[in-house]
């Protein structure tokens, strides 16, 4: 692996339907987009990394803990977009987009995402997946269900129930939205159109599988919580301030 130069970029826009400012929101003391920052920087394998960002406001508060910060333009249309355009010019290996929203960010799953990426010869791209164990989350529109071959090569990714169990089946895999590239791929993919697997279930790594990319899916087996809205937050908050009990209890009695 020495011979990769590998770049994690976490895409943070401002601007938000569901919740505006998010990046900005406090979970505990600390932003949400530091918290991320912090988790990345846990990672042993990356050389490198970088806020992507269209908002001042997140610059300066980042940029005031010293962290590396890209403004990049307002009127990118994906945070694939805005994570290429904050690497255009520089010279890496490979690209970890590492979404803004994901505080909870398990170092581990980076670091074996790019070893897994790294080993392999045909794969443009990979990506983290986890057995489901909550049923309610088969049939729920907003967890991406993923389905993939021997080699753990992606074959589908769907919001719907897949493969539909006609017979007895339990072994459902949900997708979570970290991805690595091969930079040289990642230049290919975002000047591609959108096709139309990708425009019915509104994924956009069905590009990569319907123009016959190769996709790596890594098992992981801790859950990562995103923060889509203020009820998420607030799980978020409980799960680190729960977690920051544990560690001072176990601090304690050492």
């Amino acid at each position: 692996m020495s011979d990769f130069n590998v770049i994690g970029v976490i895409p943070a826009r401002y601007s938000s339907t569901r919740f505006p400012g998010k990046p900005l929101a406090e979970i505990n003391g600390k932003s949400m987009v530091l918290r991320v920052v912090e988790q990345a920087e846990k990672c042993k394998m990356l050389n490198e990394i970088i806020v992507a960002t269209d908002d001042e406001r997140i610059s300066n508060h980042l940029m005031s803990f010293n962290k590396k910060v890209i403004l990049t333009n307002s009127g990118i249309r994906t945070g694939t977009d805005r994570c290429f355009e904050a690497i255009k010019d520089k010279n890496f290996d490979i690209v970890v987009n590492i979404q803004g929203d994901e505080p909870l960010l398990n170092p581990d799953t980076i670091d074996r995402l790019i070893l897994r990426l790294a080993e392999s010869e045909i794969a443009v791209c990979s990506t983290p997946v986890k057995k489901i164990e909550d049923s309610s989350e088969i049939d729920n529109k907003n967890i991406v269900k993923v389905v993939f071959d021997n080699d753990n090569f992606a074959l589908y990714f769907s919001r719907s129930r897949i493969p539909f169990n006609l017979r007895e089946y339990d072994s459902y895999y949900k997708h979570i939205g970290i991805y690595a590239y091969k930079t040289e791929f990642l230049k290919t993919f975002v000047k591609s159109e959108s096709t139309i697997l990708e425009k019915a279930e509104s994924l956009e790594q069905l590009r990569i599988l319907e123009n016959g990319y190769k996709i790596k899916c890594v098992e992981v087996f801790t859950e990562s919580l995103g923060v889509d809205t203020k009820e998420d937050l607030e799980k978020v908050k409980k799960i680190i301030s729960e977690r920051s009990e544990r560690e001072e209890y176990d601090e304690n009695i050492r």
